[in-house]
């Protein structure tokens, strides 16, 4: 319970921290099928609320879905989180290069190959960083 009161977990994240503590296969399972039935335990809020916070601190949705399989969330669910329309990418973009950059246009194409390059580190696609250029900068 100790684990589950610090913060959300998914269901394989929790089961990979138990096993690690030696704890049997079997009874871990069965310990969290109750958590699932209870409702303490759920890969959709998990899924949503790292969703969220990684969004705030500037990553992209393709940085986010890596994350999320490393940490065992179903591809389904994952894709329906990431298409959810009220997740606004392009706004979350635009923060984290003008956190970096400011909103100043790039000087020369070797200053927007550095901030594409920190942009797709972030997580954005190709095709979002160049939308945000060409909308932003007419690039």
């Amino acid at each position: 319970m100790r684990l589950l009161a610090a913060r959300e977990h998914s269901r394989a994240e929790l089961r990979r921290k138990l096993c690690a503590k030696s704890f049997d296969g079997e009874a871990v399972d069965q310990v969290l099928d109750r958590l699932v039935r209870q409702r303490l335990l759920s890969d959709e809020r998990f899924a949503g609320q790292y969703l969220s916070s990684r969004q705030r601190r500037g990553y992209g949705p393709v940085r986010i879905r890596a994350e999320l399989r490393e940490r065992g969330v179903d591809e389904g669910l994952i894709e329906t989180c990431l298409g959810d329309p009220e997740v606004a990418w392009l706004t979350s973009l635009r923060q984290a290069h003008d956190k970096k950059f400011g909103a100043q246009p790039p000087a020369d194409l070797k200053e927007k190959a550095r901030r594409v390059r920190f942009l797709e580190y972030r997580g954005f696609s190709g095709e979002q960083i160049r939308g945000f250029f060409r909308d932003t900068f007419n690039l």
